[in-house]
Formats: structure tokens, C-alpha cells, sequence
């Protein structure tokens, strides 16, 4: 055997010892399963029984025509992933752009603001559900704030508000360590070229850090729109979808149709409208913001 030739096999032999166990895992958990779900939605299985029949589209056509419920839910996460990539993003830009100055324990604050996102979904559910319930209770009485005190979550816009709330607290910080990686990677000889020309602190952040921030931008947006359109672990375990199903997310809407009803194949194509929902607005996103990336 030459050495090229055991060159190349070494070389197949790394990707396929480093790659190979995260592609199989992606293939037995992720791409099987998808391909099962798209058959299934094209019958009436219920989950549990080994027979069922072919409806073709009839699935599709009962999501699209008659099932208010699931739209109704697909209205509230939509509002809902808008509010948290806005509130999300806008605080962890400021986050990220306060701690780029040169200011003590910048590092320490960075980290205390990221710790959010290293708690769980139910987890952090049930913690702030405790905070909302018990605590803010407390702060109104002894504060006088009558926001603190409302019934959080014996009314739609009271949980919605509050489901915001808890996603943007985690969002955030996991936003402002991409901004921060975009703003260290400009170079300060345009800022400094800037300040030279006589731009102030205002022009330099809207004409040379923002543009050039766009890349963090295209990212930020898409992780942050993604995980808000299909929240589920912090919708069941912060509010359940109470008040009577009204802050019902479309991932919990898609849950309890396929395994709580046993209406696996309705629940299937309920699921791939969402992806392809989901599919559609982030290939738009993408494109408009990589759009208006600076290339240097």
C-alpha cells in the first residue's frame, strides 16, 4: 500500500471515528423519525394500535380547514416569538454592548447574565412559577405595584405575558454572547478612524458597529426565533396552557392531539405544518439580513 493511498485511508478513518457517531445518532434520532412522521401523517394512526389506513391528504385538509384550535395556538406562539426575539435581542445587544467597554468584572457580569440559559426549560418553569406566584405577590403588597400582584395566570394576556417574560430572562444572555464574539471580532481601527473624522459615540454605533454587527444579527435572530416558535418544555411546565388551553403553545397543541387524544397521524401533519411554518420564516429572515451584511 503507498503512502497516499494510507495517507487517505487514515484520513476516513478520522472523519469516520470523530463524525461518525454524531451522524448515526442524527440519522437513528432525528432523519428516521422524520421520515416516519411524514408517512404517518398521511394516515389515521392513533399511536397505539398496529392498524391503521391510508386518508392521503385528508389530514392536511382538516388542519388547514377546520381545526381553530391549533391555529389559534399557532396566532399565540407567533406573537409570543415576536415579542421574545425583540425584547431578547434588544437586551442582549445592550448587555453585550455595555460589557464590550473596558469596565471592572465586565467577565463576571457577562457570566452572570449568560447563567439563564444554563438552567432547563421545566426547570426554569417551575422556578419562575414559584417567583411568580409567591414573590411577586410579596413585592406588590410591599411595594404598592399592582402589576406584581395580578392574577398571573388566570388570564390569557397575563400568561402570555408572563411565558415572555421568562423567555427573554433566558434568551437574553445566550444573545449577548454572540453580540459580544461580533463586536470583539471589529477591528478598532474603524472605530478609531471614525472617532479621528469626528464622529460621535452615536454615529459610530449606528454607521460602523451596527453594519458590521450584521452576521450576529442573522444568528441572534434565527436561534431566538426558533426556539420561541417551538417552545414547549417552558409552555407545560409555567403555565400548562391555562387559562382553559388559551396560552397553549403549537408544540403543546401538537402534544396533546397526538399522544393525549391518540390521533398520532393528525398530529403528524399538525407537526410538519409547523416545520415547514418554521422553515419558511427563517429562510426569509436569513435572506433579508444576510442581505445586509458588510463585506470587508
Amino acid at each position: 500500500m503507498s503512502l497516499k493511498t494510507q495517507k487517505k485511508m487514515r484520513s476516513i478513518s478520522n472523519y469516520i471515528l470523530f463524525m461518525g457517531p454524531a451522524v448515526l445518532l442524527f440519522v437513528v434520532i432525528g432523519l428516521i423519525p422524520f421520515f416516519y412522521e411524514i408517512w404517518y401523517s398521511f394516515t389515521n394512526w392513533d399511536g397505539i394500535h398496529a392498524d391503521y389506513k391510508f386518508v392521503g391528504l385528508k389530514n392536511y385538509l382538516d388542519v388547514l380547514t377546520s381545526d381553530t384550535k391549533y391555529w389559534t395556538s399557532m396566532w399565540f406562539t407567533v406573537k409570543f416569538a415576536v415579542c421574545v426575539v425583540v425584547l431578547s435581542n434588544f437586551i442582549g445587544f445592550w448587555w453585550a454592548y455595555g460589557l464590550s467597554k473596558n469596565i471592572p468584572f465586565r467577565n463576571v457580569m457577562r457570566a452572570g447574565f449568560y447563567l439563564p440559559r444554563i438552567v432547563g426549560g421545566v426547570i426554569l418553569g417551575f422556578l419562575w412559577r414559584f417567583i411568580i406566584t409567591e414573590l411577586f405577590p410579596l413585592i406588590g403588597k410591599l411595594t404598592g405595584i399592582g402589576w406584581f400582584s395580578q392574577a398571573w395566570f388566570q388570564t390569557e394576556s397575563s400568561s402570555f405575558w408572563a411565558m415572555v417574560i421568562v423567555m427573554t430572562w433566558s434568551m437574553a444572555g445566550y444573545m449577548m454572547i454572540i453580540y459580544v464574539a461580533g463586536l470583539t471580532s471589529i477591528s478598532s481601527d474603524y472605530i478609531e478612524a471614525a472617532t479621528i473624522d469626528g464622529a460621535k459615540s452615536g454615529h459610530v454605533l449606528r454607521y460602523i458597529i451596527l453594519p458590521l454587527l450584521m452576521p450576529a444579527f442573522t444568528q441572534c435572530l434565527f436561534l431566538s426565533m426558533v426556539n420561541s416558535l417551538k417552545v414547549y418544555d417552558l409552555n407545560i411546565s409555567l403555565t400548562n396552557g391555562n387559562p382553559f388551553r388559551l396560552s397553549e403553545a403549537v408544540t403543546m397543541n401538537v402534544y396533546q392531539t397526538a399522544f393525549s387524544s391518540n390521533k398520532m397521524g393528525y398530529g403528524s401533519a399538525k407537526a410538519l405544518i409547523l416545520v415547514l411554518v418554521i422553515a419558511c420564516v427563517s429562510l426569509i429572515q436569513v435572506a433579508i439580513t444576510t442581505r445586509k451584511e458588510v463585506e470587508l
